[in-house]
């Protein structure tokens, strides 16, 4: 596994620093160029593949297969920033302009003029900062989209939503020992 050619500053105590977005996204760019290990991953046809690698400083990372017509649902990483690039295929990610509230609702009116689309193409990606709401696709009928992620910290829950028009409501909240 590729690792980062920027290399986390020490602080006084010895500790390291946490990765930034942009290390993050740094580390997600030089590992989608890695077309060895791209291909490496396996692809069903029926639902979503994944392999854990190993982020920068302590990030949680992964390599994800897409099938056609497949998706996450709408969900937040919680307190983690994170990036994410599309290595091969193409995906869309729906999200959301707005600082949603971090606890205490179950269902949310959204404001008008708060959702973005991005195409994201083999190459393309972006970072986010903590409590990014979105949804990713593979809208394709045909081909699978393979990406690359990394958060941090590592991953301390999942918040899924439903949307109905404007309407968001809080559906679950997922832990890292629901994944397993």
């Amino acid at each position: 596994m590729p690792t980062s050619s920027r290399t986390p500053t020490a602080t006084t105590s010895g500790e390291q620093t946490a990765p930034t977005q942009a290390d993050l996204l740094d580390f997600v760019r030089r590992t989608a160029a890695d077309r060895d290990l791209i291909a490496s991953l396996p692809l069903d046809p029926e639902g979503r593949t994944w392999v854990r690698l190993e982020g920068p400083g302590g990030s949680e990372a992964w390599l994800i297969g897409w099938p056609p017509g497949t998706g996450t649902g709408w969900h937040d990483h919680a307190e983690s920033v994170g990036a994410f690039l599309t290595a091969s295929g193409g995906l869309t990610e729906n999200s959301l302009a707005a600082r949603l509230p971090t606890d205490g609702w179950q269902t949310l009116e959204l404001s008008e003029g708060v959702d973005r689309e991005r195409q994201l193409t083999a190459g393309k990606g972006r970072a986010f900062g903590r409590h990014h709401v979105h949804e990713v696709l593979n809208e394709s009928t045909t081909e699978h989209a393979v990406s690359v992620h990394a958060y941090y910290p590592p991953l301390p829950q999942i918040r899924r939503y439903s949307r109905t028009g404007q309407v968001l409501r809080l559906e679950s909240v997922e832990r890292p020992e629901d994944w397993q």
